[in-house]
């Protein structure tokens, strides 16, 4: 026999002569004075909601004693707690619902993972390059990528400076005619760098015949250019000078020219 609680409608398995509390609100009942359920009344009672599996409790035999009390609660408390927890998860807000992340590949994070690595490391290769330029422009190893980097990334590059590359064709140091204590000085040479370089300096020593140096001058590229002293040689590219310098001695008899 099932009696119902007085103050929440639950029903409760009614123990002959004893009174007992409800399991869902607390609240003490007691058969005498509560008006029993029949088991067809109790179990239109328990029906479940719509959609939940249908359950109908069997009225309990006559010979067979009670069950304890924690048998008979069990099944009705939980399921009179999951049903309002399905109805709030169905009818709750959006924004109150929870969604679990959507998952990403493995695959797809690795690969990302290396390409900014692989990003990041050219760029720290392309900045380094770029503070050492000017070092590894003077290296012919390391020119012809300086040379194409700056050409992408519109940065300067620094001449190109070999002076052993300039090759002696022609040189003369004779009186001049017609003039007393000058000297004529011609010299021609050629650039057989890979580069083209500034011109160079082109310095003159006069020994005499004890092989003493009795005089020296340095022509720079305004000395025998003029205003064209501010392009550069080309690779393979010869040019001549000729000038005019006073005799330091009497008795010079030889020459030597260098580039600087």
């Amino acid at each position: 026999m099932f009696v119902a609680c007085p103050n929440c409608g639950f029903l409760v398995a009614a123990q002959s002569g004893t009174s007992q509390r409800c399991p869902r609100c607390g609240s003490a009942i007691d058969p005498r004075l509560a008006k029993p359920l029949k088991p067809a009344a109790a179990a239109a009672v328990e029906t479940p909601a719509e959609g939940a599996p249908e359950t109908t409790p069997e009225a309990p035999d006559a010979a067979e004693p009670a069950a304890p009390d924690s048998a008979e609660k069990a099944p009705p408390q939980a399921s009179a707690e999951a049903k309002p927890r399905r109805a709030r998860s169905h009818h709750a807000p959006s924004f109150a619902r929870r969604h679990a992340p959507a998952p990403v590949p493995a695959r797809t994070t690795h690969w990302r993972s290396w390409l900014i690595v692989s990003a990041l490391f050219v760029l720290l290769l392309v900045q380094m390059v770029l503070a050492q330029r000017i070092e590894l422009a003077g290296n012919a190893r390391w020119r012809p990528l300086i040379t194409s980097a700056c050409a992408l990334l519109h940065c300067e590059v620094p001449a190109w400076r070999e002076p052993a590359a300039f090759t002696m064709l022609q040189r003369s140091v004779q009186p001049k005619a017609g003039t007393r204590d000058v000297l004529h000085v011609s010299a021609s040479f050629r650039n057989d760098a890979r580069w083209a370089q500034p011109w160079p300096t082109v310095l003159l020593t006069l020994s005499d015949m004890d092989g003493r140096q009795v005089g020296m001058r340095a022509f720079i590229p305004a000395d025998y250019l003029g205003k064209d002293a501010a392009g550069a040689i080309a690779p393979g590219q010869s040019a001549t000078i000729q000038l005019d310098v006073v005799e330091p001695a009497q008795q010079v008899v030889a020459f030597t020219f260098d580039f600087l």
